[in-house]
């Protein structure tokens, strides 16, 4: 199943020209707020009807202004999950979840089983409850259930974690992990976090005024200056927990991590990303200081920033790339260069599962 997307629209003074491919996992559209990631998705679900485009659910064509081709939103077996849940207040969780079934009439015996969504997404014991009864969290689970339910070639989520508290974002998001590695369908998930991105994402499309700016895999693509955080991601595996403490001990190719306690069990396997401006540089082994986090490096490039005034020091640490946000003043006193072994001192970490 892949999802190809070649469109060009004006809305007003804005015009979003945008070409991608999106295959079976996670795509998130990545970018600030007004980059046009949501006009793109309103597209590709037929919300939109664009000046110029083409778009393609595995061969099939939803959308060619050249030949006049234009399935409606309700014919193109896409799912969609908003920001809000958008569920009927006067059903029951049950009969929301069948409502999106509704649409799958063709499907015949591809259709989903209604079982299967409910242990999926662990909302058996709401399916009798009303959505006023639900926390934010259920309630965005029950709309992906239902999105789920027509069976859908595409989904799309339009920041769909938005609404929510860190705390029920932290409960939904190993759902949306679930549903990237065992739907087998692309994804098309907007989003302007970063470490929503990190954790979920396998490929990044980069946003900018309208435009395609960068697509590739999830380590790359946020590694890069124009990413809008210039960080890293590093992949790793929950090595031990340090009850005393409340910490968990991640191990990378780069070293270890010692983050807050993940609530993951050993051996699992998580995401670090690290902000490049959580990143201080040393020439020696630093010695009492409060950060826990030092890695072992080597510069491999000093890229300056365009305002001049920064700079971009990229290092190899041990075959993981890292990336220290610094001033340029910073570089030159220190006189970083490529080849000089430096020590990476980390003030934060982003630990997410992967």
């Amino acid at each position: 199943m892949s999802l190809d997307v070649d469109v060009d629209h004006t809305r007003g003074s804005f015009r979003i020209n945008a070409r991608f491919s999106a295959a079976p996992g996670l795509t998130a559209l990545f970018g600030r707020s007004g980059s046009g990631k949501s006009t793109l998705v309103d597209i590709v679900g037929g919300l939109v009807k664009p000046d110029r485009g083409r778009v393609a659910v595995d061969g099939q064509v939803l959308l060619d202004t050249e030949r006049g081709i234009f399935v409606p939103r309700h014919r193109r077996r896409i799912g969609y999950v908003f920001q809000d849940s958008r569920l009927f207040p006067h059903f029951s969780v049950r009969r929301n979840l069948l409502y999106g079934r509704w649409f799958n009439r063709e499907a015949g015996a591809a259709t989903t089983d209604l079982a299967s969504v409910v242990d999926l997404l662990g909302i058996g014991h709401l399916l009798e409850r009303r959505p006023a009864s639900l926390s934010g969290g259920e309630k965005q689970r029950v709309a992906i259930g239902r999105a789920l339910l027509a069976h859908p070639q595409v989904l799309l989520m339009d920041e769909p974690l938005a609404s929510l508290d860190e705390s029920r974002r932290a409960e939904i998001l190993p759902y949306i992990e679930r549903l990237r590695d065992e739907m087998g369908v692309p994804i098309l998930y907007v989003s302007h976090s970063v470490a929503e991105v990190a954790r979920l994402a396998t490929t990044v499309v980069i946003l900018t005024e309208g435009k395609v700016t960068a697509v590739g895999p999830v380590a790359d693509i946020l590694s890069q200056a124009d990413s809008g955080d210039g960080g890293s991601v590093l992949d790793a595996h929950v090595t031990r927990h340090d009850e005393p403490f409340q910490l968990t001990v991640l191990t990378s190719r780069a070293g270890e991590l010692q983050v807050p306690r993940l609530n993951a069990p050993v051996g699992a396997a998580v995401r670090a990303y690290i902000r490049g401006r959580d990143v201080m540089l040393s020439l020696k082994p630093p010695e009492e200081i409060s950060a826990l986090n030092v890695l072992a490096g080597r510069i491999v490039a000093v890229v300056p920033a365009d305002n001049g005034g920064q700079a971009e020091v990229r290092l190899d640490c041990n075959g993981d790339a890292l990336t220290a946000r610094l001033t340029a003043k910073s570089v030159q006193r220190l006189g970083l260069a490529p080849g000089l072994p430096v020590y990476a001192v980390i003030k934060s970490v982003s630990f997410e599962r992967s």
